[in-house]
């Protein structure tokens, strides 16, 4: 049986995708994938590996049947899986570009991808470019002959901005241009931005698709062979992959990720709806309210809004790490996307690296909050806020 895109749901291939059991002579016909620890694999012939596998940074079987479980579940032909999110991106990067190639970005990033890009690679003769890619007018005058590649997260962090990602891909495409789409704030279950036209995308499965604040991780997911020799040449040369027992954890979390996502986003929409009318909240951004600006696009190109929101508290910053520092159910810690319930002031903690003036030019104020809302029963988190508030 063969778990591809076409002819399962969601769910099941969560479930079983990358996990068929094995009913071969000589097999155990496990349900759930073994962890591989082994480093190397015997062979009984000099050129012929067994099963295709010599050392466990070049392929693992366990590591394996996470990348095909994650590539059906975006609709990708191939999938890798990474020790982090930004051994992922970092990987992507080196395998797709030149020293001197440039790059277009979506001024509101996670801190650790601009970092990236702007401590790390520009370093190494990379050009980038920010611009607001909400407007894909702005992407395309951002385009230069030596442009390689446009990177956008939709939605971003911690702005919740959405890009139209079928109309940046028409823009690339015509351009010769490659599309990347962070898509971990709203996982697979939620998008699948290959059918939107982007060419690469990258997880941070610590988030969502890992689900439980137990796993590092990062994924990348495509359909054109070539650049997936590429990268994954890089992956082995470069040795930043998910270890058998992470990718393990990964598997066992992702099974659960369709009813989690329902969970997350029903819990958020609660939440979001309670703060919009509070009387000590100036603003709130969630996809998923019909006062977020791009709240039709949401729901053309998504079929959900995840479970992020991003807040703004009346007062100062002093105000906001008060609120913070007197909440007990929500856990005051960066990250986002496992059961538990998240928060943090971006401008203190994720975005910390990110300069003042960068910050309040996108609209990354000092009174900023973000959540990332839990499976709990929303009672209790509603509660935890409005004591907090109080």
């Amino acid at each position: 049986m063969s778990l591809n895109k076409e002819t399962f749901g969601f769910a099941t291939k969560a479930i079983h995708a990358g996990e068929e059991p094995d009913f071969r002579d000589g097999a155990t016909g496990d349900v759930v994938v073994p962890i591989h620890l082994s480093t190397t694999f015997a062979r009984k012939k000099v050129t012929e590996p067994t099963g295709g596998y010599e050392y466990t940074r070049s392929l693992n079987p366990t590591r394996k049947a996470l990348e095909e479980k994650l590539a059906a579940l975006e609709n990708a032909n191939y999938g890798l899986a990474f020790s982090s999110g930004l051994a992922a991106e970092s990987t992507v990067l080196l395998s797709l570009l030149n020293p001197g190639d440039h790059i277009v970005a979506f001024d509101d990033l996670y801190g650790g991808t601009k970092r990236l890009f702007n401590q790390v690679f520009s370093n190494f003769g990379f050009e980038i470019s920010y611009v607001d890619a909400t407007d894909t007018s702005l992407v395309e005058n951002a385009i230069k002959p030596n442009t390689k590649l446009v990177w956008i997260e939709s939605p971003s962090n911690p702005l919740l901005k959405l890009s139209d990602i079928k109309a940046i891909s028409k823009i690339t495409h015509k351009h010769g241009v490659v599309l990347v789409v962070d898509n971990t704030f709203l996982s697979p279950y939620f998008q699948k931005p290959l059918d939107l036209g982007a060419d690469v995308v990258v997880h941070s499965s610590t988030k969502y698709i890992g689900g439980h604040s137990d796993v590092l991780g990062g994924a990348v997911l495509l359909d054109d062979l070539a650049y997936y020799e590429r990268i994954q040449y890089h992956q082995n040369a470069i040795g930043a992959v998910l270890s058998p027992f992470d990718s393990y954890l990964t598997l066992r979390g992702v099974k659960t990720l369709a009813v989690r996502l329902e969970k997350h986003q029903q819990n958020a929409l609660h939440i979001a709806e309670y703060l919009s009318v509070h009387s000590k909240v100036s603003k709130v951004i969630y996809p998923g309210l019909e006062s977020h600006p791009q709240h039709e696009l949401a729901k053309a190109q998504t079929t959900g809004f995840g479970g992020v929101l991003s807040f703004e508290i009346k007062g100062t910053i002093d105000n906001a790490k008060q609120f913070l520092e007197k909440l007990n159910v929500f856990a005051l810690a960066e990250s986002l996307g496992g059961v538990e319930s998240l928060i943090e002031l971006p401008s203190l903690m994720t975005h910390a690296s990110v300069a003042k003036e960068v910050r309040d030019q996108i609209g990354i104020t000092d009174t900023l909050v973000r959540l990332s809302v839990g499976i709990e029963d929303i009672e209790d988190l509603i509660s935890d806020i409005e004591q907090a508030l109080a």
